[in-house]
C-alpha cells in the first residue's frame, strides 16, 4: 500500500505551513496585495471599532476578507497563466480579466457594505 503522506496533526502543521508560504509569496511579489494587506491593517480595526452590532462588525471585517482572500485567487490565477507562457492567448488573457473582476467585485463589495452601515450613520450627525 502507498504512502499517503501525513496523517492527522502532522497534516494540518504541513497544510498550515504551505498557507504562511503562499501569503509570504503574495506579500512579496505582489504589489496589490501588499497595498490590500496595508489597507486591512487601517480597515480591520475601524470595522470592529464602527460596527454598532455583532453583525455590523461582521460585515464591516469580513467583506475586507474577501478582498484579500480575492486578491489571492486572482494572483494564483496569473501566476499558473505566466507559467504555462508567455505568448498571448484568449483565454489566458480571458481567465486573467476574470480574476482581475472577482477582485473589483470585492471592492465593490466593501464599498457598498461600508457605505451602507456608515453613511446613515453620518448623514444623522449632519
Amino acid at each position: 500500500m502507498a504512502d499517503q503522506g501525513p496523517k492527522g496533526l502532522s497534516r494540518i502543521l504541513k497544510a498550515t505551513g504551505y498557507s504562511f508560504q503562499g501569503l509570504k509569496a503574495a506579500y512579496i511579489h505582489e504589489a496589490a496585495f501588499r497595498q490590500e494587506v496595508w489597507l486591512a491593517v487601517i480597515l480591520l480595526p475601524l470595522g470592529f471599532w464602527l460596527g454598532q452590532s455583532g453583525v455590523e462588525k461582521g460585515l464591516l471585517v469580513s467583506v475586507i476578507f474577501l478582498v484579500l482572500l480575492m486578491e489571492l485567487m486572482n494572483s494564483a490565477i496569473e501566476a499558473v497563466v505566466d507559467r504555462i507562457g508567455s505568448e498571448h492567448h484568449d483565454l489566458a488573457g480571458r481567465a486573467k480579466d476574470i480574476g482581475s473582476a472577482a477582485v473589483f467585485i470585492s471592492l465593490l463589495a466593501v464599498l457598498t457594505i461600508w457605505g451602507i452601515i456608515l453613511i446613515p450613520r453620518f448623514l444623522s450627525t449632519i
